[in-house]
């Protein structure tokens, strides 16, 4: 069994955490700064908490972590980096999120050691699986719509969400196109979550939106 994130020897996830996982996008961020939003998102109720950034120096990528590290924990949820590890253990932050064309999982836990979260982008059974062995604490599954934020993901089917959640023991959270009024697709696959950037960072009221989304995914999770 998965021991809880916070306080606990080794620092993993549990299935609850994954309920509503939002992905920052500064490119939503223009009326207010992505701090701003992404407290917002924190009071609204999501459970797990991704910086993303392309395109910032690692100076300030790793000013930015600090700053929303710190802001996660005042919220008391789980916080990863996406990518890169440099900037995860410069600011210790909870864990990492890699996708398929980054370092291996094995590679990543010798660098982050036994105590941080991992997180896999997985697109089939296949990767799903050897993620896990390799150390996965939980797993992106997707695209599970068409989305505008990665133009050439393809999309997995709900069959193979479902093999994937029959194929591991590690929590998975939905990815990719997921709104409001989509949720209620995944019902039935046995997703853990959504990871949503959109969704949550485009909304104009975005407490408001995140509270939505979370009563949406529990509804999802119990049908």
């Amino acid at each position: 069994m998965r021991n809880g994130w916070k306080g606990a020897i080794k620092l993993r996830v549990e299935a609850e955490t994954m309920t509503l996982y939002a992905v920052t996008d500064r490119a939503w961020a223009k009326k207010k700064t992505l701090m701003e939003q992404v407290e917002e998102a924190l009071e609204g109720g999501i459970t797990f908490l991704q910086l993303r950034e392309k395109n910032l120096s690692q100076e300030e990528f790793i000013k930015e972590a600090k700053e929303m590290k710190e802001l996660a924990a005042k919220y008391k949820v789980p916080f990863v980096i996406n990518d890169n590890i440099d900037v995860a253990l410069a600011v210790d932050a909870d864990g990492v999120h890699i996708g398929q064309d980054d370092m291996s999982v094995e590679e990543a836990r010798k660098l982050l050691g036994e105590d941080k979260i991992i997180g896999v982008s997985a697109h089939n059974v296949n990767e799903a699986m050897k993620a896990q062995k390799g150390g996965a604490d939980y797993l992106g599954v997707g695209a599970v719509c068409a989305t505008s934020t990665k133009k050439d993901a393809n999309v997995v089917s709900k069959e193979e969400i479902k093999k994937i959640k029959e194929a591991v023991d590690i929590p998975i959270v939905a990815i990719g196109g997921i709104k409001k009024d989509n949720i209620h697709t995944l019902k039935g696959t046995g997703v853990d979550g959504v990871a949503v950037v959109s969704a949550i960072f485009a909304a104009e009221d975005i407490k408001e939106t995140s509270k939505e989304l979370l009563d949406t995914v529990k509804e999802m999770k119990q049908d």
